[in-house]
């Protein structure tokens, strides 16, 4: 049975003795985050804070942060049950006889539960501010002594394909800057912006509805953070985590649907054409993001539930909330890699490389030059394009094993030989890179070489200890008493 709602998981997060209330009272401005961070660091539990100093409205933070609350966001044992789900979509074939005709039904009627639906009124919209309505009056978190400012930071924010009417949902962090707007901080390559560069093109339009919701069950606000291809519809793909249908409901001032259970809904639009500076943000880099323009979102009302419980998150030196986040969706996209990529064995993006900057890849290489071949396909995948550095090893080395991809890898190496750069778009919040978005990345094919690609020489064997001898000193290590 699916959450409910917000509330539901955080009944289910004290249930399991995943959530620690916070009865004193704390202050939103760097108090929060500094607990947050403690907590995430030293393995805690996610937090609900009771009391934000000057506000009514309790805080809830960290409650994706661990692999074990991500399982009990998606309602599984362990993330890896949602990417074997997503294999099993991928590997449906036509029936070809009645028997298969009757087995494919019940995946059939799965599929039609992952759709949204629009409904006519939902706990988002209990109570209707068109006046006298202020974003400061909710505990929005300042995280950094640098930010500029408070950052609504798990904001999903809902815009249209002026062109196809197709729905987008993404997580872009919100600078407050008074009572009524805040910045959307819409990386050029992010389909927000995709969507406002279109409807700027367009003749005759001066603004573009956008609708912010804060605060839904799990699934549903995860599923806003994952890199799906464009237009795919993000609350379709939140219909399939949570194995039922996303109730939507009409947004009172915008032509967008938000979802029924969210706890805070901001409704609005971005003036085409108008930028304000946004930032310094102290940023999942681990360094703050620099000062830039973006556009401005308007507030046009505010929507919430009589007693709502605001969502937010910190990011920063890894490992934090976000890394969690991340590597569920390494986990869980790995089946859609190996889709186009069936000689890939398995990935893994370390906490180090704050996702983008360190791509581990184990591969079943089958042809001179085959690791070269995965790194640029990787470079064509959707945001996978911006990962800085990739390493390919063999199938038999451990990704998930930083340091046994270490050793394999400089010990596999010729640097001259085996190292390679490519020009092309890197992440918007890449402070080294020696342009705005545009950059370097670097390829390293850490694989055994073989005589196709020019290397003559023999490759040594890896030392291991015989089974045999391992079985002997099994039985020798207890006589020994060890």
């Amino acid at each position: 049975m699916a959450y409910g709602d917000l509330r539901d998981f955080v009944r289910k997060l004290e249930d399991e003795g995943e959530l620690k209330r916070i009865a004193i009272e704390v202050n939103p401005v760097l108090e929060m985050a500094e607990f947050a961070d403690r907590a995430v660091k030293a393995g805690g539990p996610a937090l609900l804070f009771e009391r934000p100093a000057g506000y009514s409205i309790p805080v809830l933070i960290n409650s994706y942060a661990s692999m074990r609350r991500m399982a009990l966001a998606l309602e599984v044992n362990s993330v890896d049950e949602v990417a074997r789900r997503i294999a099993e979509y991928l590997e449906m074939r036509m029936p070809e006889g009645l028997i298969d005709k009757l087995k494919m039904l019940p995946k059939l009627a799965e599929v039609g539960a992952f759709f949204p639906k629009v409904v006519s009124k939902g706990p988002c919209q209990e109570v209707i501010k068109h006046e006298g309505f202020s974003l400061l009056d909710y505990p929005v978190l300042q995280c950094w002594p640098e930010d500029a400012g408070r950052f609504i930071t798990l904001p999903m924010v809902f815009s249209k394909n002026p062109e196809s009417g197709k729905r987008n949902c993404g997580v872009y962090r919100m600078q407050v800057y008074d009572e009524r707007t805040a910045g959307m901080h819409w990386q050029t390559h992010k389909q927000g912006a995709e969507h406002y560069r279109r409807m700027l093109a367009q003749s005759g339009k001066d603004r573009m509805d956008v609708a912010v919701a804060i605060g839904s069950d799990p699934a549903t606000m995860y599923s806003g953070i994952l890199p799906l291809p464009p237009d795919l519809d993000e609350m379709m793909m939140a219909g399939f985590l949570r194995a039922s249908p996303v109730e939507m409901v009409k947004c009172q001032t915008c032509d967008l649907e938000v979802p029924a259970n969210a706890e805070i809904v901001l409704e609005g639009y971005v003036k085409l054409g108008e930028l304000r500076t946004e930032g310094p943000f102290g940023d999942h880099t681990g360094f703050y993001s620099l000062a830039d323009d973006y556009p401005v979102f308007h507030v046009t009302c505010i929507t919430q539930r009589k007693e709502p419980i605001y969502a937010t998150t910190i990011v920063g030196p890894p490992p934090m909330e976000d890394y969690y986040m991340g590597k569920a969706v390494e986990r869980i996209f790995l089946p859609l890699m190996r889709l186009q990529l069936p000689e890939v064995r398995d990935i893994s993006m370390p906490a180090e490389g704050i996702f983008h900057n360190l791509m581990l890849v184990a591969m079943r290489k089958s042809y001179p030059g085959h690791a070269r071949k995965v790194m640029s396909a990787i470079w064509g995948l959707g945001q996978a394009m911006f990962t800085k550095c990739i390493v390919v090893v063999d199938e038999d080395v451990d990704v998930q094993n930083v340091g046994e991809v270490a050793w394999k890898a400089l010990n596999h190496i010729d640097p001259e030989r085996d190292i390679q750069f490519t020009m092309g778009p890197v992440d918007s919040l890449d402070h080294a890179s020696r342009l705005a978005n545009y950059g370097s990345k670097m390829g390293i094919d850490a694989t055994r070489k073989w005589p196709g690609e020019g290397f003559s020489r023999p490759w040594p064997g890896e030392i291991r200890m015989s089974r045999e001898v391992k079985q002997r000193v099994d039985e020798l290590w207890k006589r020994a008493g060890m």
